[in-house]
């Protein structure tokens, strides 16, 4: 047995796929609709001995360190004292009042920021995204773009970079 950056290694590799770490408070549903649905690299902290304990702290940096987007549900993570966004791999921090709507929301990341034109392997790299659905009207189609809408708060990358708006 080696260490824990060892025994995650194979998860380094680089695959053209959205490349995520789910945090424990992502439900496994969820975690579930990533990989079989949106098609999603999401290694989940829930299914390593070794990370289901583990501090945010570690959860951030390990992201960082694999080169994935850190996905969540937890509003610690918002702290820039604690999660400084020019160390981050990305973080995007959903609000959703039940798993359906997470889905939505998952879905808009993939179409629009995942799968967007252009985008980047990393591309919240240095960064943070709170996304929240509009409220309980908001679409129940797969395509809900026009009508589901999302309050956006990002960081500024580094000390003086523009935020992100969507």
């Amino acid at each position: 047995m080696g260490t824990l950056a060892s025994e995650l290694a194979s998860h380094v590799v680089r695959s053209p796929d959205p490349r995520v770490y789910a945090d424990a408070n992502i439900p496994n549903g969820a975690v579930t609709y990533m990989r079989t649905r949106l098609g999603w690299d999401v290694l989940f902290v829930l299914e390593h001995d070794d990370l289901r304990r583990a501090r945010d702290t570690e959860h951030f940096r390990l992201a960082r360190q694999l080169g994935r987007t850190l996905v969540t549900l937890d509003h610690d993570y918002d702290d820039d004292r604690r999660f400084p966004p020019a160390e981050g791999a990305g973080v995007i921090v959903f609000t959703a009042p039940d798993e359906q709507r997470l889905r939505r929301l998952l879905r808009r990341a993939d179409r629009e920021l995942f799968r967007a034109e252009g985008a980047a392997p990393l591309p919240l790299e240095c960064r943070k995204m709170q996304w929240d659905p509009a409220g309980p009207d908001d679409a129940d189609d797969e395509d809900a773009a026009g009508t589901e809408r999302e309050r956006v708060k990002a960081a500024r990358r580094g000390a003086g970079g523009p935020p992100i708006h969507k």
